[in-house]
């Protein structure tokens, strides 16, 4: 195994796969029957060695400090929607490649990976690798994809994803063999490969076998137009699109990769997820994985499910859960035995006000711009109590931006302009010219307005409302009032778009521990969903068609770093951009964090190889995908 190229010309990842370490060929290895297949609704199942690829992903559980498991056995679960059954396709976190515990990306599903000069990518299947109905996984899935939906008007008006775009241009696509495929691009593309290990992928493949019976190009017409009827599809484009379902987990029919798999559709309230017989990771022993044989995902009330898992309904519990869970489920560990795992969320910021750069008001828009505005309103905040009363003192107070498990981390990056001192606040804004205040203290305006700033809420998290309130008690003291206002997600992204809504509370940045290789996109005004700034992320969206082209210098200079970072060919150069980045986002204050690190309740059960430390989040991490859910088993099967 060679490992893959990159532009400097180094050779990683063949030593980063020391907890996914091939070891050998399956051909080296007496692999052992999975028993029970038959019972989980697979009929006659070859035997294990047609099943596996002849080339596996073997692990090595013992070098990561982890049990070789017994197979067998249910996990049971607790979603709050339908939808959220999608989760299988995340916690199992099969993908072309993908980041292990140390951030770094390795091959998965892909036995290897080649980039020369950051442009051209030679992907690597392992050869006899299989979909989950025992039909070949190819470089044909590959081309299916490429040439048959995503270069497909009719079912991809968009065209092609801006990750398949480099320079404004698509890759030339080749087939070179059965299991080798290759991307080149004019320009380097460094967004391809973090793309393909998302919590949510582009899926680049597609089981070929399967939709061709439903593309116009390949399938009977009298199929697919019984099928459109049945599905109630206008055409067969929305019939192909319904059905290719990589993500979402709903269509039964569809083959997946991934270690569990859904084989019928008998409930919209318990799904039953079962073992992938043709997977292609096998422990050291010869095991094949995943251990577990079914993950069982039982629909209840959102607000019922702390409870209930309370209750020992669950066996592997985080969804629904929060920190302020923590206390009543610790309470019920003895009696239903389970333990309460306490990890550090990954996000940059528990929870981050956002004031919007590119609202409409031309005063607001003139104070939120101003450098010593921020400055003053983040030194406003006590960040410490906050911690204190909230979490107990548990969480990290600072800025909204990356953690210290980041290898990117600085602590000037969270503690800079983060401290609490309503002094120096109150000076910044006597400097700017808001010396003139009511009789209740309230500071007023250039046009005479008191300044009172409405911090609108998605209305989905107490937390967020009671953490506003403690920052009110404080912006009391440097003259500011704040009125915290709940809304809905969707209504205040679309005022925040209209240019009307002044402040915004959210999460922080869902990726708090990115590295050089990941894109820095979120710190960059480059999406219209991002509150901070959405008219000039609509601009860059659309190309100029709509928004506005940023005109505040720091924006600016963000775009530019972010368009070298699109550009860039070495690691060596996006770690010196995404300093840059990080840099003026300290410096500017864009994003006014409050905490940090807040704990996730893992409720575990009877579940081994569940790490007592670990991260949660969602990108990097696919909250359990990162620590490898297919390796957890259950220790009633010994």
């Amino acid at each position: 195994m060679s490992g893959y190229i990159l532009a400097a010309g180094v050779r990683v990842a063949a030593a980063c796969l020391v907890a996914v370490s091939l070891l050998s060929p399956a051909s080296a290895l007496e692999l052992k029957e999975t028993e029970g297949l038959e019972q989980l609704g697979f009929i006659n199942p070859p035997p294990v060695s047609e099943r596996v690829p002849q080339e596996p992903l073997i692990v090595d559980l013992e070098a990561s400090g982890r049990k070789t498991g017994v197979p067998g056995g249910d996990i049971n679960t607790l979603i709050g929607r339908a939808r959220d059954v999608r989760l299988i396709n995340v916690w199992g976190y099969a993908r072309l490649v993908g980041y292990n515990e140390k951030l770094e990306l390795v091959p998965d599903i892909l036995k290897d990976v080649e980039v020369v000069d950051g442009r051209i990518f030679t992907l690597h299947l392992r050869k006899g690798h299989k979909w989950s109905d025992g039909k070949p996984f190819t470089s044909e899935d590959f081309r299916y994809f490429f040439e048959d939906v995503a270069s497909n008007p009719e079912l991809t008006p968009a065209g092609l994803p801006p990750f398949l775009l480099a320079g404004g241009k698509g890759p030339v696509f080749e087939v070179l063999d059965e299991t080798t495929v290759r991307y080149s691009w004019e320009s380097p593309n460094p967004l391809f490969l973090p793309e393909l290990a998302l919590s949510r992928p582009p899926f680049i493949y597609r089981p070929a076998h399967y939709l061709k019976q439903y593309h116009a190009r390949y399938g009977d017409p009298a199929i697919i137009e019984r099928a459109a009827s049945a599905q109630k599809a206008r055409s067969w484009a929305a019939l192909h699109n319904k059905l290719d379902d990589m993500y979402n987990a709903g269509n039964p029919d569809l083959p997946s990769l991934q270690p569990w798999v859904r084989i019928t559709a008998e409930s919209d309230q318990r799904f039953v997820l079962v073992r992938n017989p043709y997977y292609h990771r096998v422990d050291s022993t010869g095991q094949q994985l995943p251990y577990v044989d079914r993950v069982i995902m039982t629909v209840a009330d959102g607000k019922l499910i702390p409870a209930k898992t309370q209750a020992g309904d669950a066996n592997l519990q985080a969804r629904n859960l929060s920190f302020a869970d923590i206390t009543v489920l610790k309470k019920g560990e003895k009696n239903h035995g389970y333990k309460t795992l306490l990890w550090p969320i990954s996000k940059g910021a528990e929870i981050s006000i956002l004031p919007n750069l590119t609202v409409k008001d031309p005063v607001w828009r003139a104070l939120l711009r101003d450098t010593r505005f921020r400055h003053a309103l983040s030194l406003g905040i006590d960040r410490e109590m906050i911690n204190r009363v909230l979490y107990f003192g548990l969480a990290v107070p600072g800025n909204d931006t990356v953690i210290d498990i980041s290898p990117l981390y600085r602590a000037e990056y969270r503690t800079r302009w983060a401290g609490f001192d309503p002094d120096k606040a109150n000076a910044l804004l006597d400097e700017m010219g808001l010396a003139k205040r009511r009789g209740d203290g309230i500071r007023l305006m250039p046009d005479g307005r008191p300044l009172e700033i409405i911090v609108e809420t998605s209305g989905e998290s107490q937390t967020e409302s009671d953490a506003l309130e403690l920052v009110g008690e404080t912006w009391r003291e440097i003259g500011v009032k704040l009125f915290v206002k709940p809304s809905q997600r969707d209504t205040m992204r679309d005022r925040a778009i209209s240019g009307d809504l002044v402040m915004a509370v959210w999460s922080g940045l869902d990726n708090g521990i990115p590295t050089s290789e990941m894109p820095p996109t979120e710190l960059v005004p480059s999406r219209v969903d991002w509150l901070s700034w959405p008219s000039w992320g609509d601009y860059y969206e659309t190309g100029g068609k709509s928004g506005e082209k940023p005109d505040w210098e720091p924006a600016v200079r963000l775009m530019q770093l972010y368009e070298a970072w699109l550009t860039s060919i070495s690691p060596e150069q996006r770690d010196e951009i995404w300093h840059q980045i990080l840099q003026i986002h300290a410096d500017e204050t864009i994003r006014i964090g409050l905490v940090s690190q807040v704990r996730q309740p893992v409720v575990v059960k009877d579940v081994e190889n569940v790490p007592e430390e670990a991260i949660y989040g969602w990108d990097p991490g696919s909250q359990f995908g990162l620590h490898r859910m297919d390796e957890f088993w259950l220790s009633g099967q010994r």
